[in-house]
């Protein structure tokens, strides 16, 4: 009777233990449907909340950054941009909206450092470049 009542307990521990790991990993999957549907607000708590739990998610961290983008909340974009490159320094997408938002500043020798940052790591967004050098060449001659 002994052995029965460990395979329930492991059984069960097994089971409970599952659903909450899929419960945790899907917030990141809810706050990307409802960015979506364009429901900042709503994206912004599941993304926190999947921060929560793993705290190196960079793609929460970039989601947030867009959705502090859209707020208008530049500082908080920056933050969150300077996380997802902290954790992952390869990640093309935040380095160029990074780039951006320090031309969109007028910040120019961070923005050629960042440009040529990406030009180094590009593989998915390389064709981002020229309208990064565009911009970049506009603001010089302001």
């Amino acid at each position: 009777m002994n052995g029965i009542k460990a395979y329930i307990f492991i059984f069960l521990s097994a089971f409970f233990l599952t659903g909450d790991a899929f419960s945790k990993s899907s917030y990141f999957d809810e706050g990307k449907a409802l960015f979506k549907e364009k429901k900042f607000s709503k994206s912004k708590f599941k993304f926190e909340k999947d921060i929560v739990f793993n705290p190196k998610s960079e793609l929460s961290y970039l989601y947030l950054a867009k959705i502090f983008n859209e707020e208008k909340k530049y500082d908080l974009e920056e933050q969150n941009l300077n996380t997802v490159i902290l954790l992952n320094p390869g990640n093309e997408e935040a380095i160029f909206l990074l780039a951006l938002l320090n031309i969109r500043q007028s910040d120019y020798s961070k923005s050629e450092k960042l440009i040529n940052n990406f030009k180094k790591i590009c593989k998915n967004l390389c064709e981002k470049e020229k309208e990064l050098n565009s911009k970049l060449k506009n603001l010089q001659t302001k």
